[in-house]
């Protein structure tokens, strides 16, 4: 009695050892999983709240091939410092006397914030334009794009760059300047003194970007622009530094009730926690032991009924059709690989008929209904029961 107990003692403990450590790993997987989920939920909830940045576009400190890093590096390799602010203050603050702005396209900002910070500059060059600033600043009009030009104008700093690839083209109004001009009369670059400065205005987001300043005479052109000073204060704004905030649709983040944040990670708790309720209920794997055969008996009267429930005569008379073509050629001393044609070719021989017939009969059109599939079949079972009759009295002695 004491040997069978402590035998019974072995297996108890072997047995809940391996279920003990499954446990530890469910527990384990659920709660990565649980961090997983609470993770991205708060990085979705941090994307939808988050402000969007205008950095992007032309960023001078972005070396990715929408940024403006590289024309950047070459205009301080000329000399010019190149200072990067984000806010109007800072720029303001770092403008000296006779300095350049350099600023792609405000969007957020108003009229007003535009025109000030344009003031404080000696001079400003734009680098990506917009409708709203060609009628702000009353440069003249838009007159498409895509365009190859060359300077065309008597300014110095562009009588070398060459031809390039112009991204939009203006109509100068009358009292600007007008810069590699097309042949329809339009100018790639527009020169003007707006609010006290120097206004150079430009479409070259693409043309200044890392990805293709090597191109044409991209470079040069930036040279031209950027490097004609000593300081160059280059405004990446956003919009959290813009004043119209006020006047655009409001967010997601800023419609969103500040009761929802909290909401949404206790549901996400409570679902988290209502799964692993349900999960534990269950137990370990259990292994069973399957039929290691199957008669073919089975076999053929399942694929026979499914078959008969799909109503697929055409299906059905090519398994038979196969069937019946395996038979005869092993029958026949013929290659499990031989193909109707021999088959037929070689039933005609040993039965002296028409070979046109056995074609048909091997691999002719399906049958349409099952009325036409039983025809099939009984003659595939004649034509069968001859050959075995005329193979018998050939080999009769």
């Amino acid at each position: 009695m004491t040997a069978l107990a402590t035998a019974n003692d072995d297996v108890t403990g072997s047995t809940a050892a391996p279920r003990r450590a499954g446990r530890r790993a469910n527990v384990l997987g659920w709660l990565l999983v649980a961090v997983l989920l609470v993770g991205i939920a708060l990085l979705s909830l941090r994307l939808v709240t988050t402000a969007p940045s205008l950095a992007g576009v032309l960023n001078p400190e972005s070396p990715g091939p929408g940024g403006a890093k590289a024309i950047a590096e070459l205009v301080r390799q000329q000399g010019t410092e190149v200072e990067v602010v984000r806010s109007r203050t800072a720029a303001a603050s770092a403008l000296e006397p006779g300095g350049t702005l350099v600023l792609a396209d405000p969007v957020a900002l108003s009229d007003e914030a535009v025109l000030t910070l344009i003031g404080e500059a000696d001079r400003v060059v734009l680098l990506s334009t917009s409708t709203r600033m060609l009628d702000l600043l009353e440069l003249g009009t838009g007159a498409g794009g895509l365009d190859s030009v060359e300077a065309g104008c008597d300014r110095p700093e562009f009588a070398a760059i060459g031809e390039v690839e112009a991204e939009r083209m203006f109509t100068p109004a009358d009292d600007v300047v007008g810069c590699f001009r097309s042949t329809g009369g339009g100018a790639a670059l527009l020169l003007a003194e707006r609010e006290g400065a120097q206004l150079s205005f430009i479409e070259a987001s693409r043309m200044l970007s890392n990805r293709h300043l090597t191109e044409n005479g991209n470079a040069a052109l930036g040279l031209a622009l950027l490097a004609q000073t000593d300081h160059v204060v280059w405004y990446a704004g956003s919009f959290e530094d813009g004043d119209r905030v006020a006047d655009e649709p409001a967010s997601l983040g800023d419609l969103t009730p500040t009761w929802l944040t909290p909401a949404i990670l206790l549901l996400l708790l409570a679902g988290i926690a209502a799964v692993w309720w349900r999960g534990a209920r269950f137990g370990p794997l259990v292994s069973e032991s399957l039929p290691v055969t199957v008669r073919a008996s089975e076999t053929m009267h399942g694929r026979a009924r499914l078959t008969a429930k799909a109503a697929d005569a055409p299906h059905a008379a090519a398994a038979i059709r196969s069937g019946t073509r395996a038979r005869l050629a092993r029958r026949l001393a013929l290659s499990p690989r031989a193909t109707s044609a021999e088959i037929a070719d070689a039933a005609s021989d040993r039965l002296g008929i028409p070979r046109g017939s056995l074609h048909g009969l091997l691999d002719g059109m399906p049958p349409v209904d099952d009325r036409e599939l039983i025809d099939l079949a009984r003659r595939l079972a004649e034509l069968e029961t001859a050959v075995d009759t005329a193979h018998t009295e050939r080999n009769r002695p």
